[in-house]
């Protein structure tokens, strides 16, 4: 190949980089061949193979082409050849986590390039810019070039989607959509494919962030496709997912993504995206109950980004490190004075939000350990402040200053602001993970209410933290003679956390009462044995006495101190976390009573002002029956039989949606999964796929009684009291009024026994909470419960007053 000829071949194979990368490596291999390849296609060439091995995902291989490109052009004389690999390498080293050094190469290549150069080293400068967070510089530089680039659609195209990202996390979201749809029609007309999966890829990003979940996971579902085969890019998606879902409050779905990016990232050799996950992924460990795991995480994290000069993100990998050993061990003097110096670092990063949260902790830990000066300059610091830390600082002042009413109005205040910034949400994954950032001042809140020693101002207070974060916008409690009437003879128990104390108020017709119950810890663990034992039985490899001791060692823990005030009267049961996932039924006292599982007093008081549930023939009842089930199709020819009229839908994702839309009943018999760490990815399976939760989310008028004969479709996540998340929870949030659901795997034909003589008490009259305590009773089947209000007959309706909120002093 004569000199001219394998120029011009190399600079063919660079032009196919983008959009046939494994041809293009083939044809850059070619011109190299020759021993007496020239400087010049020996430089471009090396550039092409840098270019494919990046679209490939393989960072470190693009990085050793390039620098071999630029020590032949500048052996050769070649400065203008030199500055061009120079320019792709900004890029390459921005994403091997050297952003600092990404900026260095671009000011030495700029001097040799021409105008339409220096607008491509542009759109590569925005990349180490976005890298550094100097999101604002990133999209000005794209500003710049794109006007210089409209021949060029593969830099234009990319000068597109890093301005799009730029100003997605500068908030400007209209305009990032706008630059994300462009570039997506440029890169379709001019065939780079991978280029328009990227677009595409980053919608699930842009919507996280603009907080429409809903349309985040559905996009992220069509970017798995797009992407598939280019697994750097589908991890660094997954990343910027994950970094808005952590944004909204959302650590357990985050960790989903960054448990299959983090692999990727590292195997790709993409040093810089895999340091900025690896600090995603420690939040989102500290965050889902795991210090262990996210000291380590942080602690790599932090030694990255210290190697790459990442200097403005390595305070928050200190600061987590500093909170997972909050949560290990002991609190000293020396923790104290490492959590004053990581905050000054946070603030001098610009961290300041962040900076205040650690002050407050530290102003707590100070106290613990005897340091008071020290506290009563960090409180006094704080309450000078926005935002909801001077709430709680002030609160605090107060509280220390004997001012406990004093307390309680900021407490109040504060979560008056949580609540207002919350309820625009529409979706209720996003409420409840936004509002946890009042859950540190409700749960002072808590402590005050607790010390005053009354029940019902414990109640208030709990009923008021799961207002804000059930969506209620406003921080309000039901009245205790309302929800004494509407009790009539049952009793309604609620338990509340302080720390690792479980605490419950009682409220019966003829008193109010508080009473301290112990670990929180210790009735968690009795569940979560409790449930093995139940999954055992399931299996039919496990001890039915082994499941009654654990069942009687609940209700000792949970019931002991109330069983007089409880009786053998009705039950209407508001948990907190862990015991969400407790079949209330199973436990002995419990069988044969009618019992009712609320999120809240108030949710449970709603749902009995709310429409009519109608049955037999004055009420649309629908049924499906989905596959992999042996009883199913029984089942739902049974349901059929017990209520005239009912419809039978078939088991696929828009025709069930459609039925559920102003259904009176709806009856579901397939097979459930709960995801604990999504519970929106909860559902069931039908034949066209799983019915997932947040396909729910825009059902305008959901049934007023679900029935969920699936294994663990009541089960619930609940990242704050009053919002239990999941399928049945997506249903109640939505309106439903009451879901009959299994918290545990129950056998095919023993839910198939259960729901028959369930639906023959439903459709005779009874109220679905008495239908299943009876069915339970006759059939012995445990682990259904009834969500919701379930003390209505489904043939009847009945009129309610308004809510009358208590304004109970403090």
């Amino acid at each position: 190949m004569v000199p001219d000829e394998a120029v011009t071949a190399a600079e063919r194979a660079l032009e196919m980089s983008g959009s046939d990368p494994a041809r293009a490596a083939e044809l850059a291999r070619e011109v190299l061949r020759p021993a007496a390849v020239s400087g010049e296609a020996a430089t471009v060439a090396h550039r092409a193979l840098a270019l494919a091995a990046r679209e490939l995902g393989d960072l470190p291989l693009a990085e050793s082409h390039l620098r071999r490109a630029v020590g032949i052009a500048l052996s050769a004389g070649l400065r203008h050849r030199a500055a061009q690999a120079r320019l792709s390498l900004v890029h390459v080293s921005a994403e091997l986590g050297r952003p600092a050094q990404a900026l260095t190469v671009a000011a030495a290549a700029e001097p040799y390039l021409d105008p339409v150069e220096v607008a491509k080293l542009g759109v590569h400068r925005a990349v180490a810019l976005a890298r550094l967070g100097r999101y604002a510089e990133a999209a000005e530089r794209c500003d710049r070039a794109i006007g210089l680039l409209e021949n060029d659609p593969r830099f234009l195209a990319g000068a597109l989607l890093n301005r799009g990202l730029a100003r997605a996390f500068l908030g400007e979201f209209e305009a990032a959509e706008a630059d994300l749809t462009r570039c997506a029609e440029v890169a379709g007309r001019a065939g780079l494919d991978h280029v328009l999966a990227l677009a595409e890829g980053n919608l699930p990003f842009l919507a996280a962030r603009r907080g429409d979940l809903p349309a985040a996971f559905a996009a992220y579902r069509r970017a798995e496709n797009s992407l598939f085969g280019f697994p750097e890019r589908l991890a660094t998606m997954r990343c910027d997912l994950a970094e808005a879902l952590v944004a909204a409050h959302l650590p357990g779905e985050a960790r989903v993504l960054l448990d299959l990016a983090v692999p990727e990232l590292t195997a790709a050799g993409a040093r810089g995206a895999l340091a900025e996950a690896l600090l995603l992924l420690a939040r989102a460990e500290l965050r889902t109950g795991e210090p262990h795991r996210a000291l380590r995480t942080a602690e790599r994290a932090g030694a990255a980004l210290a190697a790459q000069g990442h200097a403005v993100l390595v305070p928050l990998t200190t600061e987590i490190v500093l909170r997972a050993r909050l949560a290990l061990g002991p609190q000293d003097r020396g923790l104290l004075t490492e959590l004053l110096s990581c905050a000054d670092d946070l603030d001098a990063a610009g961290h300041a939000e962040v900076s205040g949260e650690l002050r407050l902790t530290a102003a707590e830990v100070a106290l613990l350990v005897g340091e008071r000066a020290v506290a009563d300059g960090q409180l006094e610091r704080l309450a000078r402040g926005p935002g909801l830390v001077s709430r709680h600082a002030s609160a605090l002042r107060r509280e220390l200053a004997g001012d406990r009413r004093g307390a309680f109005t900021e407490v109040r205040v504060g979560l008056a602001e949580v609540g207002a910034r919350t309820v625009t949400a529409e979706d209720p994954l996003v409420r409840a993970h936004a509002a946890r950032a009042g859950e540190p001042l409700a749960g002072f809140g808590l402590t005050l209410a607790l010390r005053t020693g009354r029940g019902r101002t414990l109640l208030a207070w709990a009923e008021r933290w799961r207002a804000v974060a059930g969506g209620s916008g406003r921080p309000l409690a039901p009245g205790i003679e309302e929800l004494r009437e509407a009790l009539g003879d049952a009793v309604l128990v609620e338990f509340a956390r302080n720390g690792d104390e479980l605490v419950a108020v009682a409220v019966a017709p003829e008193r109010v009462a508080l009473r301290r119950l112990g670990s929180f810890s210790a009735v968690a663990e009795a569940v979560v044995r409790l449930r093995y034992g139940l999954r055992r039985a399931h299996l039919r490899d496990g001890s039915a006495a082994c499941v009654a001791g654990e069942a009687a060692l609940l209700e000792r823990l949970l019931f002991g101190p109330l069983a007089r005030i409880v009786g053998d009267r009705a039950l209407v049961v508001v948990p907190t976390g862990a015991l969400h996932t407790l079949p209330w039924p199973v436990l002995p006292s419990n069988s044969g009573r009618r019992v009712s599982v609320a999120s809240s007093a108030a949710a449970w008081l709603a749902g009995g002002r709310g429409r009519a549930v109608r049955g037999g023939t004055t009420g649309r009842v629908v049924v499906t029956a989905g596959p992999g089930l042996r009883h199913a199709e029984t089942e739902a020819e049974m349901v059929l039989a017990r209520h005239p009229g009912a419809g039978r839908v078939a088991a696929l994702r828009p025709e069930v949606v459609a039925a559920l839309r102003g259904a009176d009943v709806a009856h579901l018999a397939a097979h459930g999964t709960f995801c604990s760490r999504s519970p929106l990815l909860s559902g069931i399976d039908l034949e066209d796929g799983r019915l997932m939760a947040y396909d729910l989310l825009r059902l305008p008028t959901p049934p007023g009684l679900v029935v969920l004969s699936a294994c663990d479709a009541g089960m619930a996540h609940a990242p704050a009291d009053g919002a239990p998340l999941g399928l049945a929870g997506t249903f109640l949030s939505l309106g439903t009024r009451c879901v009959v659901a299994s918290l545990v795997p129950v056998r095919d034909e023993e839910t198939l026994d259960l729901m028959t003589v369930f639906h023959e008490l439903l459709a005779a009259g009874h109220c679905p909470a008495q239908a299943l305590a009876t069915a339970n009773a006759k059939t012995g089947v445990a682990g259904f419960v009834c969500l919701g209000y379930g003390d209505q007959p489904v043939a009847t309706g009945r009129e309610g007053s308004a809510t009358q909120l208590d304004q109970e002093p403090t």
